[in-house]
């Protein structure tokens, strides 16, 4: 089934809108009050949960963490590291993330 250019413009405009509502919402909602305790929390803790879970995930995989053959599991211990060091040195979810994952891409590639 083809779209016709009127009908998948009409539906690009009503996604466009809908994703712009749902991402104002919170804000909207909590305009004008305190937003409750749980959010809150999922606020300040979310981040170091999701670098958690990226690290386990990461180190889970017994192609990535060989000891006993080349590259002997370094790119993923000095992705790791250098998520650590970053998140300590700046407190930058995202450039913790991007670092170590740029950090570990390329020993994978050069070791």
């Amino acid at each position: 089934m083809r779209l016709t250019l009127s009908e998948a413009l009409i539906a690009t405009l009503v996604t466009a809108a809908l994703m712009y509502l749902l991402r104002a919402f919170p804000f909207i909602l909590f305009s004008r009050k305190k937003p409750p305790k749980v959010l809150s929390f999922i606020e300040k803790y979310i981040p170091a949960m999701v670098i958690g879970v990226l690290i386990i995930y990461c180190l889970a995989d017994p192609k990535y963490m060989t000891f006993s053959s080349s590259p002997w599991g370094i790119p993923a211990i000095a992705g790791v590291l250098i998520t650590i060091i970053l998140h300590l040195w700046k407190g930058n979810s995202m450039i913790s993330i991007f670092g170590g994952t740029i950090l570990f891409m390329v020993l994978e590639r050069l070791l």
